[in-house]
């Protein structure tokens, strides 16, 4: 059956039914729009377990000692952290509020990673008494500041240093994370002093060095790059004060295919370059291989994920273009806003159906900005209509907001024809709850 949309930008479940319906997990989403209403997001339950452990197998088949890390940034709650840990991968967090959604699904801790360029000292006694497993510390301050909240509680906290690589990763300049000019992280400037106030501290005991470059990398060089600077770092941390690298955080950032014409490259690439070269590097530096920490987010969430709309209002404007708009937007979905991100996206109800005509689809929300998709071809629409927009599972969630004082869309997971609601959708009570 030829379809008129690129069916393997969906979840890895996703079909259509005789009835011409888009189906995910095995279910229509025409019937979860009717039961659910729309704006609704989808999470493909299988697609979430494949990639997780496609994941693990791949990166410990080239590096056995591997541990994968999911980066909650991209979008995390509850239901999501149980699979997690179900499929034995840890947690990196980046907030009080991650951590804290964390440990209210039971994560264990000791597993978790807690980021940020400034982290609160509320944030930091929350990790220590949360018994986290790592902190990634960013700067002095920082490292200042746990060092002392960790002495008051006779404790010694495991760290790994972020160190800016300053490397280009050829990405999207607002999601470019290792560049010179960035505010994560030590500069080469004030590195080797970071590592002697570690070592010097006897509340944190240094374990690592961690670097991530950015977001949407299609490429491995520049991961290899930015490996060169920190195992060159270790090498001569190693030699000036006997610091011993057991971890290396290579970061995220592994690139996913949005549209037709953005393939990325298969997760094997990834592993087999950065496995063989922290390999090779290491022997060349006389160093003991340490232990590879990778920390996807996009990768894993995002292909799971699916945004359903229902088409409203349609406007022609002869010669120039058809807008449909739907009732959603950059209130669940700000990232073609901000990042001019592109996707693409099918008729729930009329998958069979050919395209005929190019539209963009508009979201609800009072900027001119607020276009999810630009000049996309479609089968014929009317309102009532259902937009099905994949690759949703990252980011979109993350940064969802309520302008315009809209409500969050709920979200279902779906398997084996059977649909989850993991989240509600927000009602107008919610939207006054924290007035007084």
């Amino acid at each position: 059956m030829k379809l008129a949309f690129n069916v393997s930008l969906f979840p890895v479940t996703a079909g259509v039914n005789n009835a011409g319906h888009l189906v995910i997990g095995g279910c229509d989403l025409v019937n979860l729009a009717a039961e659910y209403g729309t704006p609704l997001y989808i999470f493909d339950e299988q697609g979430l377990r494949d990639k997780c452990r496609e994941y693990q197998a791949i990166f410990k088949k080239n590096y056995p000692d591997t541990d994968v890390v999911y980066a909650s940034k991209a979008y995390i709650n509850k239901a999501l952290a149980r699979i997690f840990h179900e499929e034995g991968i840890g947690l990196d967090v980046v907030s009080g509020g991650e951590m804290s959604i964390a440990h209210a699904a039971g994560f264990p801790m000791e597993k978790v990673y807690f980021h940020g360029n400034n982290k609160s000292p509320e944030e930091l006694k929350l990790a220590l008494q949360s018994h986290i497993g790592y902190v990634v510390v960013d700067n002095f301050y920082e490292l200042e500041l746990l060092d002392r909240l960790a002495q008051e509680r006779r404790i010694r906290q495991d760290i790994l240093l972020r160190i800016t690589p300053g490397i280009d990763p050829h990405t999207q300049e607002k999601i470019a994370t290792g560049n010179v000019d960035s505010k994560f992280g030590f500069p080469e400037s004030s590195r080797e002093e970071a590592v002697k106030l570690a070592l010097a501290s006897d509340s944190l005991n240094l374990v690592g060095i961690h670097s991530h470059i950015g977001s949407l990398i299609f490429d491995t060089q520049p991961y290899l790059e930015a490996l060169t600077v920190v195992l060159d770092f270790a090498a001569e941390m190693k030699q000036k004060y006997g610091f011993e690298l057991k971890q290396v955080n290579a970061g995220g950032g592994f690139a996913i295919q949005y549209t037709s014409d953005s393939p990325a490259p298969p997760l094997h690439v990834y592993a087999e370059a950065l496995s063989a070269y922290v390999r090779s590097r290491c022997t060349s530096l006389n160093l003991t291989l340490p232990r590879l920490i990778i920390e996807p987010g996009r990768s894993i969430s995002g292909p799971a994920g699916v945004a359903l709309y229902t088409v409203g209002a349609i406007k022609d404007i002869p010669g120039v273009r058809r807008y449909v708009s739907v009732d959603g937007g950059m209130a669940d979905n700000i990232r073609p806003a901000i990042y001019s991100a592109r996707y693409e996206a099918a008729v729930a109800n009329k998958a069979l159906e050919d395209n005929q005509e190019m539209v963009t689809i508009a979201g609800k929300f009072c900027e001119s900005g607020d276009v999810l998709i630009s000049d996309i071809q479609l089968p014929v629409l009317s309102p009532g209509d259902l937009i099905a927009v994949p690759d949703c599972g990252a980011y979109c969630l993350a940064m969802a907001s309520n302008y315009n004082a809209s409500l969050k869309p709920p979200i279902v997971l779906v398997k084996k024809g059977k649909a989850r609601l993991i989240r509600r959708r927000e009602t107008y009570d919610d939207l006054c709850r924290t007035d007084i």
